[in-house]
C-alpha cells in the first residue's frame, strides 16, 4: 500500500486525497490552517462556481496559459464527472448563466463538506493546523516530509510520494502564501513568477473614481498593450496593437479605477511589463453609424435642450457629468447648435471610452495566481514531476490560469483527481 502525503486541503487536495484513498493508498493530508476549503469557501461569492457545464471541447477555450498541458486530466475528469460526484454525495447543484455551476443552496460550505465527508469516509487522515516545513528527496526521489503541529517540534515522516496542492498567492489569508513554490523550487523545478490575475485594474484618470459604485451591464471592454516595435528607427517608439482582449458583459466602477467580471476577465490578459489601456464601448448593440442616427434623434426631440441635459437617454444619470467633460462639448450649448464634427467626435468617444491602466491591485483581491510550477517539468498524464520521482502537483500551484465561470476549480478537480489516482497507483 503506498503511503501518500497530500499538501493543502483545498479543493485540488481534497480530490487528490479522495482519489488516492479510493485507489488504496494509506493518505495522510497536512494543512495549515484550522479547518477544510478555506478558499473554496469564499469563491463566488460565497455560493461557490464549482465548475463549467460547457462542453469538454469548449473549455480549453477558456485555459488562458498551458491549456493542453490539461487535456488528460479534464478529459479523465471534466465537468460532468464533477457535478455527477457532488449529486451523488448528495449535493445537488444547478446551472445558471454562462454555464455556471452552484450548489442549489447557494452555500459554498456545502460544497466543503460534501468533499470533506467524502474524503473522511474514504479513511483519510487529516491534520489540521500542521505546517509542512519541507518535502526531502534521496537520490531524486521523494523520501520525507518535515513539518510542525501547532507550532510543536518539528516532525519526519517518510512516504512514497508527496502531492503538493497548496495553491497559489491569492487571498493570502485564506493559507495560499506561496509554500508550493518554494517546495518545488528547493527540488530543482522552476517557477514562472507568481502574479495576481483576475484582478481589478487601477485607472489613473480621476474621472473614474467620480464614478465609484455604479456598474455598467452589456458593455463592451477593450484591452490593449503597447509594445516596442524593433524594427522602427530611431529606438524607443512604440507600436499600436490589435486588442488583446476583446469582451463583452458586465464591470464595476470603484474608487481606485474598474473590476467587476468583464474586467476580472481582461486581467488575465494583461502584461504589466507593457503599457495598457483600456476602451470601453458604452452601447456595443450598435454601431457608429446605427448610434449616430440614435444620437441626432435624441438631439432633434428636443432641438433647444441644453447639452448636458439631452443624454438622459443614453446613461446612467451618474455617468453624464463624465461624459459631457470627456466630449470636450460646451455643456451648456444647446444640441440644435452642436456640429456634425462634434456629434461625429462624440459618438466615437461613447464607443471608445479611453482608460490608462496604471496597474492590477494586489494577491489580496486576485481570485487566483498567474504563473507557478512550469508544467514543462510535469508530466501531463500523471501530474508527476519530472525531476523528482514521487512528487505530484496539483490545482493552483501550477502554471496554469482561465477565466471566470468556474474553469479554475474545474482545473483543481481534474488535476487533484489525476495526481491522486497516479500517485496511488505509482510503481514503488
Amino acid at each position: 500500500m503506498n503511503k501518500i502525503a497530500v499538501i493543502g486541503c483545498g479543493a485540488a487536495g481534497m480530490m487528490a486525497a479522495l482519489a488516492a484513498a479510493e485507489n488504496g493508498a494509506q493518505v495522510t493530508v497536512f494543512e495549515k490552517n484550522e479547518k477544510p476549503g478555506k478558499k473554496i469557501y469564499i469563491t463566488g461569492k460565497g455560493r461557490c462556481n464549482l465548475t463549467n457545464a460547457c462542453d469538454t471541447t469548449d473549455f480549453f477555450d477558456n485555459v488562458v496559459r498551458n491549456p493542453r498541458f490539461l487535456y488528460s486530466a479534464v478529459y479523465g475528469f471534466d465537468s460532468t464527472a464533477v457535478r455527477d460526484f457532488f449529486e451523488e454525495h448528495g449535493c445537488r447543484l444547478k446551472v445558471e448563466r454562462g454555464e455556471r455551476v452552484f450548489p442549489v443552496s447557494d452555500h459554498s460550505s456545502d460544497i466543503i463538506r460534501t468533499l470533506y465527508n467524502a474524503v473522511k469516509k474514504a479513511g483519510v487522515t487529516v491534520l489540521f493546523d500542521t505546517k509542512v516545513l519541507s518535502i526531502e528527496a534521496n537520490r531524486s526521489r521523494v523520501s520525507e516530509i518535515t513539518y510542525t503541529e501547532k507550532e510543536g517540534p518539528i516532525i519526519r515522516h517518510e512516504f512514497d510520494s508527496v502531492i503538493v496542492a497548496t495553491g497559489g498567492m491569492s487571498y493570502p489569508s485564506t493559507g495560499s502564501t506561496g509554500d508550493g513554490y518554494e517546495f518545488a523550487r528547493n527540488l530543482g523545478h522552476s517557477i514562472a513568477a507568481p502574479l495576481p490575475s483576475l484582478v481589478p485594474f487601477e485607472i489613473r484618470e480621476d474621472w473614474c473614481r467620480s464614478l465609484q459604485g455604479l456598474s455598467l451591464k452589456n458593455v463592451g471592454l477593450k484591452l490593449f498593450q503597447d509594445k516596442d516595435d524593433k524594427n522602427a528607427t530611431g529606438g524607443g517608439s512604440k507600436k499600436k496593437n490589435k486588442p488583446v482582449y476583446d469582451g463583452f458583459g458586465e464591470m464595476l466602477f470603484t474608487h481606485f479605477g474598474v473590476s467587476g467580471p468583464l474586467v476580472l476577465t481582461a486581467s488575465c490578459y494583461y502584461d504589466k511589463e507593457k503599457t495598457g489601456r483600456l476602451l470601453l464601448d458604452l452601447k456595443p448593440a450598435l454601431d457608429e453609424e446605427q448610434l449616430d442616427k440614435r444620437v441626432l434623434r435624441d438631439f432633434e426631440d428636443a432641438p433647444n435642450r441644453q447639452f448636458k441635459n439631452s443624454l438622459g437617454g443614453l446613461f446612467p444619470s451618474k455617468l453624464i457629468p463624465v461624459m459631457v467633460e470627456l466630449s470636450q462639448i460646451d455643456p451648456e450649448k444647446s444640441v440644435n447648435s452642436i456640429t456634425r464634427q462634434e456629434r461625429t467626435a462624440f459618438v466615437k468617444l461613447i464607443k471608445n471610452v479611453p482608460m490608462t491602466i496604471k496597474g492590477t491591485r494586489g494577491f489580496n483581491e486576485a481570485i487566483i495566481t498567474r504563473g507557478g510550477v512550469s508544467v514543462k517539468e510535469v508530466d501531463p498524464s500523471t501530474m508527476e514531476s519530472k525531476l523528482v520521482s514521487g512528487l505530484f502537483f496539483a490545482g493552483e500551484v501550477l502554471d496554469i490560469d482561465t477565466v471566470t465561470g468556474g474553469f479554475n476549480l474545474q482545473v483543481a478537480w481534474s488535476t487533484g483527481h489525476l495526481a491522486g489516482e497516479s500517485a496511488a497507483n505509482k510503481e514503488m
